[in-house]
């Protein structure tokens, strides 16, 4: 007989520590403007009308934040509609809809200087092209465009029609160090890769412009080497503490190529290629009296005794924006979610608005490895302790009590080895005394260690949202039918995409005793027994995918 026992509500949340954010002036109620895109980003196509556009809202939004972006509901970051109704109803923000180019142009004119015209016959000039735009105060063109600009006044500063040609991307990007790099801002770096050639999504474009950053998307690929010696320098180049922003280039290299050369260099990465309106987000702060309470289900010091059971726990990461999180579902089940905490600087209002509509289920959680997503195997020695003060603090800030940690470098995607050294295990625990434990992993690992009342485990499965339900649930039984010692531990990855009430289809039809319960709840479980060994990377393990 099937049993399984679902945990909703049956832990009654109990009140925990929070304290209000850093105090900051917030934007009094304005006027600002508003456009809605549509989902084509093909060259020969919408592309060359929204890079227009984009770098327009970085120069618009650099006084105040004037300039914000719709996009449709299959857009990979889910939340621009939310959050824009957000802004009218919590932040006193008045809309006006811009529904041309001419429009926009017609408003924020006043912004731009002049215009630079990149080749659509030579894609990478567009990330030229936005480097040259931030610095000159222009907005980018293609040559179709240039009468449409003109009729503004706006005059050419830069034509890059025929320089590129028949060059590569390390030639190209080398002369644009040549030309702009001492000029551009050597805290943050704009990586606008994701996908190239006849598709380009610059959603993040904006941010970049505004902060004057220099664009690129040379590859952190050993195949390509002059390029990586390129992106090499630059990194050694930016200062201490620096943020590469955007994503890696897609068919150039891969995400744990390029993650794994960052936090090489002791750098955070953020964002995607796409996350849009940061310029307009980021001079936003938290409403007055406004506080982070995470909904706890046991309280920081308790100590709880587990069963002979199979405990559940679901964890979603790849950042709230581009989850489940405004799918149908969301409250039924125990759910944690990966928080990007550096937001409480890019997007405060995201994070105010994700904690205001937060259910009793849903627990908020740090990562990804540290102040930003990094791989904590190759971060220097010298700098973990600095980076993760920053993580404890943004931690403290939002009221989050669990650390989420993931290495791949010598995995590739939900493939392969993403076990932690002991020496990178021991530095977690020395740095993050107050936690009530730490999650590992993005694929299956097999990590895990007890300290004291601090558990260390390992993601056990990996839901992609393309298995079919009844095979996610067989796989599930496979695993609770291989792990007979009770309790069993067993923590999944929820891939984004995922909705929540897929999930609960998947659970009724395990075998139990089983529990789904809240992370918090899972952690101190798997404090009080240990059923599960204490393992580490082993030395004889690859160490680096793909001979990075």
């Amino acid at each position: 007989m099937k049993r399984f026992i679902l945990i909703l509500a049956l832990i009654l949340p109990v009140a925990v520590s929070s304290r209000a954010a850093e105090p900051t002036v917030m934007p009094p109620a304005h006027e600002a403007y508003v456009m809605h895109f549509d989902g084509d980003w093909r060259v020969a196509g919408g592309l060359p009308e929204k890079a227009l556009l984009i770098s327009l809202q970085g120069l618009a939004n650099r006084a105040a934040p004037q300039f914000y972006v719709i996009h449709p509901k299959d857009f990979q970051w889910e939340i621009t509609l939310p959050l824009y109704e957000y802004y009218e109803h919590k932040y006193g923000v008045h809309f006006t809809e811009l529904k041309t180019a001419n429009a926009a142009l017609t408003q924020f004119k006043s912004a731009v200087k002049g215009y630079v015209v990149w080749d659509k016959t030579v894609t990478t000039s567009l990330n030229v092209a936005f480097t040259i735009a931030g610095l000159e105060d222009a907005v980018v063109v293609t040559a179709d465009l240039i009468p449409l600009v003109e009729q503004y006044g706006l005059k050419p500063i830069d034509d890059l029609r025929g320089r590129y040609t028949g060059q590569t991307d390390a030639q190209i990007y080398q002369d644009a160090v040549n030309r702009y790099w001492a000029r551009c801002n050597k805290d943050a770096v704009m990586m606008m890769g994701g996908p190239r050639g006849p598709v380009m999504v610059p959603g993040m474009a904006d941010w970049g412009v505004r902060e004057k950053m220099f664009f690129h998307d040379l590859a952190a690929n050993p195949e390509i080497p002059a390029e990586l010696a390129l992106e090499k320098r630059l990194l050694s180049e930016l200062n201490p503490g620096a943020t590469i922003f955007g994503w890696h280039p897609y068919g150039k290299d891969t995400e744990e190529m390029h993650t794994t050369l960052i936090s090489s260099h002791g750098l955070k990465m953020e964002g995607l290629h796409n996350l849009p309106n940061l310029s307009f987000n980021c001079q936003f702060t938290f409403t007055p009296g406004f506080k982070f309470t995470n909904h706890a289900h046991v309280a920081l010091d308790a100590k709880l005794e587990a069963q002979d059971k199979i405990y559940l726990s679901f964890v979603q990461s790849d950042s709230i924006g581009i989850g489940v999180w405004t799918k149908p579902g969301r409250g039924q089940l125990p759910f944690a979610w990966q928080v990007t905490m550096n937001w409480t600087k890019f997007s405060p209002a995201a994070l105010e608005y994700f904690h205001e509509s937060a259910t009793p289920n849903d627990y908020f959680i740090g990562g990804l490895s540290g102040p930003g997503y990094m791989y904590p195997n190759h971060i220097p020695a010298d700098k973990f302790p600095l980076l993760m003060k920053q993580a404890n603090e943004l931690m403290s800030m939002l009221d989050e009590h669990v650390l989420e940690i993931m290495d791949n470098s010598a995995a590739d995607g939900n493939l392969g080895n993403a076990d932690l050294t002991k020496e990178t295990v021991d530095r977690y625990y020395k740095a993050f005394p107050s936690v009530i434990g730490f999650i590992n992993g993005y694929g299956p690992a097999r990590t895990r260690d007890l300290r004291g009342t601090q558990p260390l485990i390992s993601y056990d499965y990996y839901i992609d949202p393309r298995r079919p339900r009844e095979e996610v649930a067989a796989d599930l039984e496979e695993l609770i039918a291989l792990n007979t010692k009770r309790p069993y531990f067993l923590l999944v990855h929820v891939r984004e995409s995922n909705d929540v009430n897929s999930l609960i289809t998947i659970v009724k039809q395990l075998t139990g005793p089983t529990e789904v319960v809240p992370l918090d709840v899972f952690l101190k479980l798997a404090a009080s027994k240990q059923t599960y060994t204490t393992r580490y990377q082993d030395p004889a393990d690859p160490k680096h995918f793909k001979g990075f």
